[in-house]
C-alpha cells in the first residue's frame, strides 16, 4: 500500500538561483527519482510551526548554512540554534523516532551544541557525497521509520489487504467485490474504499490471530496496548463498552451476590444487574440544580457504611454471603466528575471482592499527570492486596477509536492474579463470533498513538484547548458587562491566566460555590477541564428560575442547523467535549455561532429565519420569535418547577420491592400490566424507567413509582403536549392512544 509521508525540507534557498539552492534542489530530485515525495519550504522564521507536520512526514531535511546564521555575529549564530533547537523539541516533544537531518555547505556539526546533535539521524554535507548517495541513505531511514509506525494487528490487516488473495470465507461480499455487481453497490464501494473493504474479513484467517481467543496478531496488540496504557492486562472489545461492562461483570458476579453500585451508572450496569441476578446496593451520588450529577460523598465509601446499606435492603441482608462481589463506580460522569482512586482503595481495603471503574469517559487520563490518581491504572500505582481492580474504557469517545471501540484493563493484585483462560469465558460469552476488523485495527492504532511521547503531547494539547475556550468565554462575558447575557462555562470561578494550571484548581472543595453538591471532603473529587458544561441563562445553580431564561434545547437546535452537533443538552446546560480531535478551528465556531445566537435572540429574529430546518418539520412554529419562544419554554419549566423536580426525584428515597432479575422474569414471562401515569402510584416498574436529559436510569425494574417521580412524568406528558418538538424523552414512558383517547404508559409488574 502507498502512504503519503513526503520528506520535509526546510531551506530558504530551495528556490533560489544560487549553488546553494541548486544544491539542494539537486538532492530533492534524487529523492523523487527514488520514489519519494518532496515537500519544500523556505520560510526559516517560525521553525516550531513546521513541528506541526510531523505527523504527516517521513523525515525533515533543516538547512543550517550561512543565510539562517544571519550575518555570522554571535548573536545571530544564537538566535539560529535557539530557532532549531525549539523546532527539534517541538517535534520530540509528540514524536521521539522520525528522522531528522542537517544539511549544510558552509556549516558543521563543530557549529551545533550535543544536546542538539544528539537528536538527529544524520548531518548532511553535499559537496562529500553525490545527491544519489545521500538521497538512498535518507530513504533508508525514512522507510525504517514508517516501517515502524503500524502496530501489530493493524500491520498484519495491511498485509492481508493489499496481498490479493481470492476469498471463499465470510462476509459474503468478497472484500467488495459483491458491492461491483449492483449500481448502489458501486456507490457503497466508492464511498468506503478498497481497503476499508479489503479489510473486512472474516475470523479464519489465521494470519490475523484470534480475538476470540486473543492469539496471533490481535493479542501482540494486546499485549503491546496494556503496556501502553501500564495494565497487567488489557482486551480490545467491539461492543462497545456496554458489552465490556457486562464481560467484567459475568466474570465476576453470579446470582445472589451482593453488588455495590453508583445510582446514577450507565444502563449497562443496570442490564449486568438484572443479567446476573445480583442484589444491588446503590451509593448515592449528589446533584445541583442544572441536573449535573456530583460525586458520591466520600463517606458513602466507607465499609461501614455500606454494611448499614446491606443490612436495610430486604434481600441483601439475607444473602449468603455479606462480601460485596464488586464496586462499580463511574469514573468520569458525563459532566467530568473524577474521583480520587488511591483513597477509594484505601479506604475499602480488601472489603469487596473486586472494583470495578466504568471509564469510558476517561481513557486520556493515563497519559497525563494533571490526572494523577485520578483514574484506576496507571503507572507506579500501589496494588490492592487481594482485591482485582478493573478499568473499562470507550477508545471511541476520547481517543481515535471506531465507533463500538473500547477496551477491558486489569490490575492484579499482590495475592491476586486474573485468570485469563476463566475470563475469556465471559469475553466468549458476550462477543461476537463475527467481530468488525476495522474496530479491532483502530484499538489497535488509537493504542499506539498514545505511545510516548505522543500521547502525553495530544492529552496536553485537548487541555490547553479545553483552557482556552473556558478563556475566550469568559473574555467574551467580560466584554459585553454587567448590563448584557452571555453563557457561562461551568467549573471553578478561577481559573489560570495562561496553560492547564495545577490539579488543586480543578478540585471541588469543601465550601466551593460554583458546584453546588453540598458539604464534599476537599480533594477527593476533581472536575476534568475537557468535559464542558456550558450553563445557558435562566436558571441559577440552586434552583431558582429567572424572569426570563433561555433553555438549552433552543440552543441545541440552532447550533444543529448552523453544523455544530453538541454531545448532551440538559434544561438549562448543554455539553461538548475536547478529544484529542478538538481544534482552535471547532472552538472558535463554537463562540462565533453563540454570539450568532445571541444576536438573533436579541433581535427576537422569526424562526422561519433562524431555524430553518426546524419550522420545515413543525410549522406552527414559523412566525413566532426566538426569544419568544424562549420565554415560552421557560414559562413552561418555571410553572412547573422542573429543574427541583428532576433533582428530588433522583434524590428520592425509592422502594425495592423485588430484585432486578425477578421483574425483569415477570416481564418475560408477560405478567405485566401497560398502566397509565395516572394510575402507577406505589406499583412496581418492570422497566427501566430514563429521563432524556439526562440519560441516567431513574428506575430499575423492581422498584416502586412514588409521588415525586410521577410529578415529573406528568410534566413530560403535559410538557409534549404543549411544545412538540422539544419533547421530553422518557425510555420506558409509552404514548399509546387507546379508545381514541392518548395517553402516556409504564409497564408495571401485575398485582
Amino acid at each position: 500500500m502507498k502512504f503519503r509521508f513526503p520528506i520535509v525540507v526546510i531551506d530558504e534557498d530551495f528556490r533560489a538561483e544560487n549553488i546553494s539552492g541548486s544544491s539542494i534542489r539537486d538532492l530533492a530530485e534524487s529523492i523523487t527519482n527514488e520514489g519519494m515525495e518532496v515537500v519544500g519550504f523556505t520560510s526559516y522564521v517560525d521553525l516550531t510551526a513546521f513541528a506541526q507536520q510531523a505527523s504527516r512526514a517521513s523525515s525533515f531535511i533543516l538547512s543550517i548554512d550561512d543565510e539562517e546564521f544571519g550575518d555570522g555575529s554571535e548573536a545571530a549564530v544564537d538566535e539560529a540554534i535557539a530557532s532549531i533547537r525549539a523546532f527539534i523539541t517541538a517535534v520530540r516533544k509528540r514524536n521521539a523516532d522520525i528522522p531528522i537531518f542537517l544539511y549544510g555547505e558552509t556549516r558543521t556539526s563543530q557549529h551545533i551544541p550535543n544536546d542538539v546533535l544528539r537528536e538527529l539521524h544524520g548531518f548532511i554535507h553535499m559537496f562529500e557525497d553525490t545527491p544519489e548517495f545521500v538521497a538512498r541513505h535518507i530513504i533508508r531511514e525514512a522507510k525504517k521509520y514508517l516501517d515502524s509506525l503500524a502496530p501489530p494487528f493493524f500491520s498484519a490487516l495491511m498485509d492481508y489487504a493489499s496481498d490479493s488473495s481470492y476469498s471463499w470465507h465470510c462476509p459474503g461480499h468478497s472484500g467488495g467485490v459483491a458491492f461491483l455487481k449492483s449500481p448502489v453497490g458501486q456507490m457503497f464501494h466508492q464511498f468506503f474504499g478498497e481497503n476499508m473493504l479489503r479489510a473486512d474479513v472474516c475470523n479464519s484467517v489465521d494470519e490475523l490471530g484470534q480475538l476470540l481467543d486473543h492469539t496471533g496478531p490481535v493479542a501482540a496488540s494486546e499485549q503491546n496496548a496494556a503496556r501502553i496504557f501500564n495494565s497487567d492486562h488489557l482486551f480490545f472489545v467491539t461492543n462497545g463498552t456496554s458489552t465490556s461492562n457486562k464481560i467484567v461483570w459475568h466474570s465476576t458476579v453470579a446470582p445472589g451476590d451482593i453488588v455495590v453500585v453508583d445510582r446514577n451508572c450507565h444502563k449497562s450496569i443496570l442490564h449486568s444487574i438484572i443479567m446476573t441476578g445480583a442484589i444491588p446496593i446503590f451509593l448515592m451520588p449528589t446533584r445541583n440544580h442544572y441536573g449535573i450529577i456530583g460525586p458520591i460523598p466520600k463517606s458513602e465509601f466507607s465499609p461501614e457504611s455500606i454494611q448499614k446499606k446491606i443490612a436495610a435492603n430486604p434481600f441483601a441482608r439475607n444473602a449468603k454471603n455479606k462480601k460485596p462481589r464488586i464496586l462499580t463506580i463511574t469514573q468520569s460522569t458525563y459532566d467530568g466528575i473524577v474521583y480520587n482512586v488511591e483513597q477509594i482503595k484505601d479506604i475499602l481495603g480488601s472489603t469487596i471482592d473486586t472494583l470495578h471503574f466504568d471509564e469510558a469517559w476517561l481513557p486520556h487520563a493515563t497519559f497525563h499527570d494533571f490526572y494523577k490518581n485520578m483514574h484506576a491504572i496507571g503507572t507506579d500505582r500501589p496494588r490492592s492486596e487481594d482485591t482485582l481492580v478493573f478499568s473499562t474504557q470507550s477508545t471511541h469517545k476520547l481517543l481515535a477509536g471506531l465507533s463500538q471501540a473500547s477496551q477491558i484493563l486489569v490490575q492484579n493484585a499482590n495475592n491476586r492474579k486474573l485468570d485469563t483462560h476463566r475470563f475469556n469465558e465471559s469475553y466468549l460469552m458476550h462477543s461476537s463470533t463475527s467481530p468488525q476488523y476495522s474496530i479491532i485495527a483502530s484499538c489497535d492504532v488509537a493504542a499506539a498513538m498514545m505511545e510516548a511521547p505522543g500521547g502525553h503531547a495530544l492529552v496536553e494539547e485537548s487541555l490547553l484547548e479545553a483552557m482556552d475556550f473556558r478563556r475566550a468565554m469568559r473574555k467574551v462575558d467580560k466584554d459585553y458587562g454587567d448590563d448584557d447575557w452571555w453563557f457561562k462555562v461551568w467549573g471553578p470561578d478561577t481559573i489560570a491566566d495562561e496553560g492547564i494550571g495545577e490539579q488543586d484548581d480543578w478540585m471541588i472543595h469543601e465550601g466551593d460555590s460554583w458546584h453546588d453538591f453540598g458539604e464534599i471532603e476537599s480533594g477527593f473529587n476533581m472536575l476534568d477541564p475537557i468535559k464542558a458544561t456550558i450553563i445557558t441563562p435562566g436558571l441559577n445553580v440552586k434552583g431558582d428560575f429567572d424572569e426570563c431564561g433561555i433553555p438549552a434545547a433552543i440552543v441545541s437546535k440552532y447550533l444543529s442547523e448552523h453544523g455544530i452537533i453538541i454531545e448532551k443538552t440538559g434544561l438549562y446546560s448543554f455539553f461538548i467535549m475536547f478529544t484529542i480531535g478538538i481544534t482552535k478551528g471547532r472552538w472558535n465556531s463554537m463562540v462565533t455561532e453563540l454570539q450568532q445566537f445571541k444576536d438573533d435572540y436579541d433581535q427576537n429574529l422569526p424562526l422561519w429565519r433562524v431555524l430553518p430546518e426546524f419550522v420545515k418539520k413543525h410549522p406552527r412554529y414559523e412566525r413566532i420569535g426566538l426569544k419568544d419562544l424562549c420565554n415560552k419554554i421557560h414559562a413552561m419549566y418555571k410553572k412547573y418547577d422542573v429543574a427541583k423536580i428532576t433533582n428530588n426525584m433522583y434524590l428520592s428515597n425509592i422502594e425495592t420491592a423485588m430484585t432486578p432479575a425477578d421483574a425483569w422474569a415477570k416481564m418475560a414471562h408477560r405478567e405485566i400490566e401497560r398502566i397509565s401515569i395516572d394510575d402507577i402510584e406505589g406499583r412496581i416498574t418492570a422497566m427501566l424507567v430514563t429521563p432524556y436529559p439526562p440519560g441516567i436510569p431513574l428506575m430499575v425494574p423492581g422498584e416502586r413509582f412514588n409521588k415525586t417521580i410521577i410529578s415529573y412524568l406528568k410534566f413530560a406528558r403535559d410538557f409534549n403536549s404543549e411544545l412538540p418538538g422539544f419533547e421530553t424523552d422518557v425510555h420506558g414512558l409509552v404514548k399509546e392512544t387507546v379508545n381514541g383517547v392518548e395517553g402516556y404508559y409504564i409497564d408495571v409488574v401485575k398485582g
